[in-house]
């Protein structure tokens, strides 16, 4: 089986991590022939070992409506690759492959979350230039992608399963599946989880976009100080919105219990050392780092992000907030780590229900998928 899976490049982020873990995987399944194609030169992942030999740079640039859109090496790598399945990672890629549609192979498209180009004509369209965008790049993939060929969707969840149900083109919608996430289990378990019961350890990993919500993390980390709780936040990660955190750290004197530690690779002894992992975000498609955390032990504490439903079991595995209330989910995190039973099952339960998405499983599940489209 050949397939030629295209991103658009490897920034740390879920998507990324997803493929970079199924890549390796891959070398244990010699029947498996692949090319990884990236838009945009950005590798960082050095703890990982890809083959250069199976990696194409595309050299992509901008769309316009008044040329040829035809990328003329992702076309050569076609020719030469001849490919049975071509996987898309993300919008960007699965727009590049509208320019270039052939009838021998077939098509797969993983967009890790909601992807919002996909949202249909509406009033609010008229008033947003990014959402007008949007529509007509999804205008343009309808009629030059989905109208010649079927493509079949991967959803991370189930709330974005639902999601592409809705928005996509009838003859699309029945080719959705529902395929979550894997990844190492064994790099991140942590057989020997103990509860520091001097100090909270507490950890947050994500980019720092808004979409993230740190900032409530901060808040949380006010209500935790107010009640007298001796704690170290540690926030992993960095972007556009590291400096408003910064100025919120400073600005409610919490400089002796939240760090920002930056981007970590590896990340794993970050959650080996932590006894909690919390997550803010207002928005997650699925939530990769939920299952690294819970496979070093830990107990998370979650804002309701629609697609991290699927993986939090309230009371059993961590615990999910529809409220944004920084009381309640600071006494949460009490409650769990003032009682040693408590935390010691939540804990165990954790490590055992995240062993089922390790990437050999979920990698057993994608071939499998890949030869379901293909018999048909």
């Amino acid at each position: 089986m050949k397939v030629l899976y295209i991103i658009n490049n490897l920034t740390i982020g879920g998507a990324e991590r997803f493929l970079m873990d199924l890549l390796e995987e891959l070398r244990h399944h010699p029947e498996i022939d692949y090319r990884l194609a990236i838009l945009e030169d950005h590798f960082a992942f050095q703890e990982y070992s890809l083959d250069e030999s199976r990696l194409v740079n595309l050299h992509y640039t901008p769309f316009s409506l008044r040329k040829q859109n035809i990328n003329r090496n992702l076309k050569i790598l076609i020719d030469s690759f001849s490919p049975q399945i071509i996987h898309t990672n993300l919008f960007l890629s699965e727009f590049v492959t509208a320019h270039d549609v052939r009838e021998n192979i077939k098509y797969v498209c993983h967009g890790h979350d909601n992807m919002p180009q996909f949202l249909p004509w509406s009033f609010k369209t008229l008033f947003s230039k990014e959402r007008f965008l949007n529509y007509i790049e999804y205008t343009y993939l309808i009629k030059h992608k989905y109208k010649k060929c079927p493509t079949y969707f991967i959803a991370n969840s189930k709330h974005t399963e639902t999601y592409y149900k809705r928005v996509l083109p009838p003859s699309q919608k029945e080719n959705v599946r529902l395929i979550q996430y894997g990844f190492y289990y064994e790099k991140f378990y942590n057989p020997r989880k103990c509860f520091n019961t001097e100090k909270i350890g507490i950890l947050n990993v994500g980019s720092y976009q808004p979409k993230k919500n740190q900032t409530f993390a901060i808040d949380i980390a006010e209500a935790l100080r107010n009640k007298g709780v001796d704690f170290e936040l540690n926030l992993i990660g960095h972007g556009s919105e590291f400096d408003t955190i910064t100025n919120k750290i400073r600005e409610k004197g919490l400089s002796d219990f939240v760090f920002q530690r930056g981007a970590q690779s590896p990340v794993q002894p970050w959650y080996k050392n932590a006894d909690v992992y919390l997550h803010t975000a207002y928005y997650e498609p699925f939530g990769l780092v939920f299952l690294e955390a819970m496979a070093a032990g830990l107990p998370v504490v979650t804002l309701d992000g629609k697609g991290n439903r699927d993986i939090i079991l309230n009371g059993k595995n961590g615990y999910l907030f529809e409220e944004k209330n920084a009381d309640r989910i600071a006494e949460a995190i009490i409650a769990l780590t003032g009682n040693k039973e408590t935390y010691q099952a939540v804990s165990s339960f954790a490590q055992s229900y995240a062993r089922q998405f390790d990437i050999k499983i979920k990698t057993k599940e994608l071939l499998d998928f890949y030869q379901s489209i293909l018999s048909s």
